[in-house]
């Protein structure tokens, strides 16, 4: 959509022009400064993780999402996981069995 068609004057045409120039420069400058790799995936997939997205994102951006996701629900595993754990009630009375009080 340029400038013109939403109705913009000369003055507000320019500082759009700026601003649009402006924007993509940083953009550019953030792609470039940042190290790049491939990475090989199907259609398929490429689909599948593009639905975790927004508008905007890119894939790095999808990608680093899922993975702090990913530790996120590894910490949350692990904190909460009660396999091996004991209720109060039981402790207590492993702890009165051990060192019964006089």
């Amino acid at each position: 959509m340029s400038a013109e068609t939403i109705g913009m004057g000369s003055q507000e045409t320019e500082k759009y022009l700026n601003y649009s120039n402006y924007n993509i420069y940083i953009n550019y400058k953030r792609y470039k400064m940042e190290e790049k790799t491939t990475i090989a995936v199907t259609k398929e997939v490429k689909k599948k993780i593009s639905e975790f997205g927004n508008k905007g994102e890119t894939f790095s951006d999808i990608i680093l999402k899922l993975y702090n996701s990913a530790v996120q629900r590894q910490l949350h595993d692990l904190l909460f996981n009660e396999e091996g754990c004991l209720t109060i009630e039981e402790a207590r009375k492993e702890l009165n069995q051990k060192w019964p009080r006089s």
